[in-house]
């Protein structure tokens, strides 16, 4: 199964555009990550720009809307992810438990549909964009 971890820093949905990490974090998080790694559960990873410099598409009656960041009504906002394969849920809370978070970050862990849990009619639509 795969699974998505998300991680919610505190504060980011503030951040102005082009805020990076301070090489402390990423050094402490790239020890983290090496683990999922040499464990053979990591997929894919990567880091999210604050959301001052991201656009939202909504879509009133079917007509796309662009809004530019930042957003007032975000709460909480996604500052990175991990795709990890895990056997069960319970494993890649594991995982998440494991990642040097500080008081300000959150991990919400996330199972990632697969294929094969669609009805048929959607697999079979699926097949033909891969086509």
């Amino acid at each position: 199964m795969r699974f998505m971890m998300l991680m919610i820093p505190k504060g980011y949905e503030k951040a102005e555009p082009g805020k990076m990490p301070d090489a402390k974090d990423v050094s402490r998080m790239m020890k983290y990550n090496e683990q999922l790694q040499k464990a053979g559960v990591l997929l894919e990873l990567n880091g999210l720009h604050p959301p001052s410099s991201a656009a939202r598409v909504s879509f009133k009656n079917g007509v796309p809307a662009v809004t530019d960041g930042p957003f007032a009504e975000a709460k909480e906002v996604i500052g990175g992810y991990w795709i990890i394969q895990a056997k069960s849920r319970e494993e890649a809370i594991e995982w998440a438990k494991r990642c040097p978070g500080t008081d300000d970050e959150t991990i919400e862990v996330r199972q990632v549909h697969e294929m094969s849990e669609f009805p048929p009619e959607a697999q079979q639509a699926a097949r033909r964009l891969q086509e």
